[in-house]
């Protein structure tokens, strides 16, 4: 290597030293307004990686700051607007907890209980967080009971209620069809919701593509792939008892 081209690489390699040193040294020790500048900028931009980077710093360092209410529940918003609504209801969690007066804590119990709504694609996958959302709505209802998103929060409520029956009612007709009278009695007898008249209510559908895999609700086109029940517990089980 000659002696021009050693000189070179030195000279490179403390430039680029030298720029990372002093962004780095530029990416702490900043004020409040700079940090919250970038934070919005972020979410602008639709990195919310970066969003949550910035909030950090903005917190470490100015744990005291007015701004971080309003960064807080921006990026609430940021999160559950990208479908990330875990993380959404992270930062309303924060929210309410640090910074929210009576009437902002109202707002985030809505936004709460509506992320975890959004968060339900398909009522089979998740019981557990469809009885949260049901009852925190319910208890939304009773604390807000004049809110302006008390019918929003209501319709969601209903719509649950409906969703849990329908899915009773599908898993006692799979029973029927296999012969087990008292195990579809029990599930229709779960929260049978009898204000819910079946023959107006239309069964939620899937797409073609999901439903493939998924099924209706009713039986699916790879039923006949399935052994009967009997067949499975034994081939000689005439006796077995119809549950």
């Amino acid at each position: 290597m000659s002696r021009h081209t050693l000189i070179a690489l030195i000279a490179v390699f403390g430039l680029l030293f030298t720029g990372c040193s002093q962004k780095t040294a530029t990416e702490f020790n900043q004020p409040a307004a700079f940090w919250y500048d970038k934070m919005i900028y972020a979410v602008g931009m639709g990195t919310l990686d970066k969003a949550d980077g910035y909030y950090s710093s903005l917190q470490s360092e100015h744990i005291g700051s007015p701004l971080l209410g309003e960064a807080t529940i921006i990026l609430a918003m940021a999160h559950i607007r990208e479908g990330e609504f875990l993380l959404g209801e992270h930062f309303l969690n924060e929210y309410i907890k640090r910074y929210a007066d009576a009437e902002q804590r109202e707002f985030a119990a809505f936004l709460k209980i509506k992320a975890k709504y959004l968060a339900l694609p398909n009522v089979r996958r998740d019981q557990g967080l469809i009885d949260d959302v049901i009852t925190e709505g319910e208890r939304f209802k009773k604390q807000y009971p004049a809110s302006i998103y008390f019918a929003t929060v209501d319709t969601m409520v209903t719509r649950l209620y409906m969703a849990q029956a329908a899915l009773n009612e599908s898993i006692a007709s799979l029973y029927d069809r296999l012969d087990k009278p008292k195990a579809a009695a029990y599930y229709r007898s779960i929260k049978p919701q009898p204000w819910i008249d079946w023959n107006e209510v239309e069964p939620a559908s899937s797409p073609w593509y999901k439903a493939i895999f998924e099924g209706d609700g009713g039986e699916s086109w790879y039923a006949f792939m399935i052994p009967d029940t009997q067949s499975v517990v034994s081939r000689n089980s005439e006796g077995v008892s119809k549950e």
